[in-house]
C-alpha cells in the first residue's frame, strides 16, 4: 500500500509535467504554424515539386519546431508514466496500455524528426541528394508524413487509454475523460472522410488534421489536468 506521502509525491510530479506538456506543446504548435507549406493543397504560391530542389531555401524556418517537438514528445511520454504511479490499481491497466502506446508514437516520431533535420538539410548541402525525395518532409506521400500519421494514431490511442484513468465523478475528471475518448473519435473521422475523399491521394491532410486534434487536446487537457492535481494535492486524496 503506498502512503500518503508517496502520493502526495506522484500528484506533485504529475501537476508539473501536465502544465510542462501542455507549455512545450503550445510553443511547439506556435513555431509549426511558421513553417508555411510549399508544397500540396495548402501551398500559398511558389509551390515546390518533385524532386524538391529548393529545400535549403526553407532551412532552418521549417526545421525549427522539429526540435521543440522532441522535448514535447519527452515530456509526453513523462505524463502518461506518471498518471500510471497516480491512478489506483485498478485503473493501471488502462495506463499500462496507455504507456505501451505512448512510446510507439514517440519512437516513431523521434526517429521521424531526428533523422528530418539533421539527415535531409546536410545531405542536400553536401550535393547527397539520391533518396532524399522520400524521406523529405516536404514530399506528400513520402515517409515523413506516413510515420506522423502512424505516431500520431499511436498518440491518439495512448490518450484514449489515458480516458479510463480519470474515472471519478468530478466535473473535471468527467470533461477529461470526454475529451480524451473523443479525440480518438475525431481522429477516425478524419482519417476515413480524408481515406474516402482522396484514397491514397490523401497528401498531408489527414496528418495536419491529426496533429491539430492531438496537440490541441493535449494542451487542454494538460492544463485541467494539473489544476486537478493541484486540487488533489489540498485535499490529500
Amino acid at each position: 500500500m503506498e502512503n500518503n506521502e508517496s502520493r502526495k509525491h506522484y500528484l506533485t510530479f504529475g501537476y508539473y509535467s501536465s502544465f510542462l506538456l501542455s507549455f512545450l506543446t503550445l510553443v511547439t504548435s506556435g513555431f509549426a504554424m511558421t513553417a508555411i507549406p510549399s508544397v500540396g493543397p495548402y501551398c500559398p504560391e511558389n509551390c515546390m515539386e518533385y524532386p524538391f530542389p529548393d529545400i535549403l531555401l526553407y532551412y532552418p524556418r521549417d526545421y525549427y519546431w522539429m526540435y521543440l517537438a522532441i522535448f514535447q514528445l519527452f515530456a509526453f511520454v513523462i505524463f502518461i508514466v506518471t498518471n500510471h504511479y497516480i491512478v489506483h490499481a485498478a485503473k493501471k491497466l488502462y495506463t499500462f496500455l496507455s504507456i505501451s502506446f505512448a512510446l510507439i508514437s514517440s519512437t516513431v516520431l523521434l526517429i521521424a524528426y531526428f533523422t528530418q533535420f539533421s539527415v535531409v538539410p546536410i545531405s542536400v548541402m553536401k550535393g547527397e541528394t539520391e533518396g532524399i525525395a522520400l524521406i523529405t518532409q516536404y514530399n506528400e506521400h513520402g515517409l515523413f508524413v506516413a510515420m506522423e500519421e502512424l505516431g500520431y494514431i499511436a498518440m491518439s490511442i495512448a490518450l484514449f487509454f489515458l480516458a479510463f484513468a480519470f474515472a471519478g465523478n468530478s466535473r473535471a475528471e468527467k470533461i477529461i475523460r470526454i475529451i480524451l475518448i473523443s479525440q480518438l473519435i475525431l481522429n477516425l473521422v478524419a482519417f476515413v472522410f480524408y481515406s474516402i475523399q482522396f484514397g491514397i491521394e490523401r497528401s498531408y491532410l489527414f496528418e495536419v488534421a491529426t496533429i491539430t486534434i492531438n496537440w490541441l487536446v493535449i494542451i487542454i487537457v494538460g492544463i485541467m489536468t494539473g489544476f486537478h492535481y493541484r486540487k488533489s494535492i489540498k485535499t490529500n486524496r
